[in-house]
């Protein structure tokens, strides 16, 4: 059906950088939105960036001017570029893709199994 991927995870030092991808694939009729969710071991899923094409990004407050969110629609993909790495920013980052199928119409939002990123030196 659709399939989320992310890739780009990995380890890096603080105030690295890490870029991470995100695709989305199958019988998609269309892309309303994409963003990046994270969770750090015993702490719930958090929102961290997202867009939805014409409107401004939505970025947690505690990522704002680190991380830049930007998506390739040509590609079902987005990105999250991400700068001034910090411990706290440790991990598992997942993708969602907010779209429509080619049988049916209703927005639905999709998940990747997430990627791990991991600041530590």
């Amino acid at each position: 059906q659709v399939q989320v991927v992310e890739s780009g995870g990995g380890l890096v030092q603080p105030g690295g950088s890490l870029r991470l991808s995100c695709v989305a694939s199958g019988s998609i009729s269309s892309i309303s939105a994409m963003g990046w969710y994270r969770q750090a071991p015993g702490k719930q899923r958090e929102l961290v960036a997202r867009t939805s094409g014409g409107s401004r990004p939505d970025y947690a407050a505690f990522v704002k001017g680190r991380f830049t969110i930007s998506r390739d629609n040509a590609k079902n993909t987005v990105y999250l570029q991400m700068n001034s790495l910090k411990p706290e920013d440790t991990g598992v980052y997942y993708c969602s893709a907010t779209l429509r199928t080619s049988w049916y119409g209703v927005l639905s939002d999709y998940w990747g199994q997430g990627t791990q990123v991991t600041v530590s030196s």
